[in-house]
């Protein structure tokens, strides 16, 4: 072996090198970037399975008020129409003092309790408008339920699509430090910034 064949062996292990150190690099970068994605994939599998049960318990107490509300609108539907027979009864004049003083004694009652039903706030809280146990009442607590559903839903939406980014971008994350191609690695982190501000949109709601 020359001189020559000495230096272009020696160029050549380092180029060797080199190209085994650039290899490397990449792929410690890869591997990095793929156990981020990971936590944020897991992180966001929290967060979609607490919206999810948001969302059963929500629409279990959604329900469960408006079959109360139901009940209270057919009891107070009663009374209505209890109240409208003893004023007819009222107004014939047919009845003696003492039946007209009883009939107008329950008039009043009826009446008292189809206000009740109406609006009955609790008087433990009388400023907040979702205590009590009035339709007026009930009905708030209804719609407040049925807007923390709507709210769990939307985040459920984001934490499915964040799911879906991150997997594809874990998968070519893999393939890119198999193949040590950027490019696959550049198209692995695009997907994988779009599931984590998926994931940080499903805990925030910003958009």
């Amino acid at each position: 072996m020359d001189s020559n064949d000495a230096a272009d062996l020696i160029a050549e292990i380092h180029e060797e090198r080199a190209e085994n150190e650039a290899t490397e690099k990449f792929r410690n970068r890869a591997a990095l970037m793929i156990a981020i994605l990971a936590a944020v994939l897991a992180i966001g599998g929290l967060g979609g399975g607490n919206a999810t049960d948001d969302m059963v318990a929500n629409n279990i107490k959604a329900s469960d008020s408006w079959a109360f509300y139901q009940a209270k609108n057919v009891r107070q539907t009663m009374y209505e129409i209890a109240v409208d027979d003893l004023g007819q009864q009222l107004a014939t004049g047919g009845l003696t003092a003492e039946g007209r003083a009883a009939a107008e004694k329950r008039l009043a009652e009826y009446k008292k309790t189809v206000d009740r039903y109406d609006s009955e706030p609790d008087p433990k809280a009388p400023n907040d408008p979702l205590a009590g146990d009035g339709k007026k009442e009930i009905k708030a607590r209804a719609q407040s339920y049925e807007d923390a559903f709507a709210v769990a839903s939307a985040q459920d939406n984001n934490f499915d699509l964040a799911e879906v980014a991150l997997q594809l971008a874990l998968v070519l994350g893999s393939v890119a430090i198999l193949a040590t191609n950027r490019w696959i690695l550049l198209l692995s982190a695009a997907l994988g910034v779009v599931g984590t501000l998926l994931t940080l949109n499903g805990f925030f709601l910003l958009v």
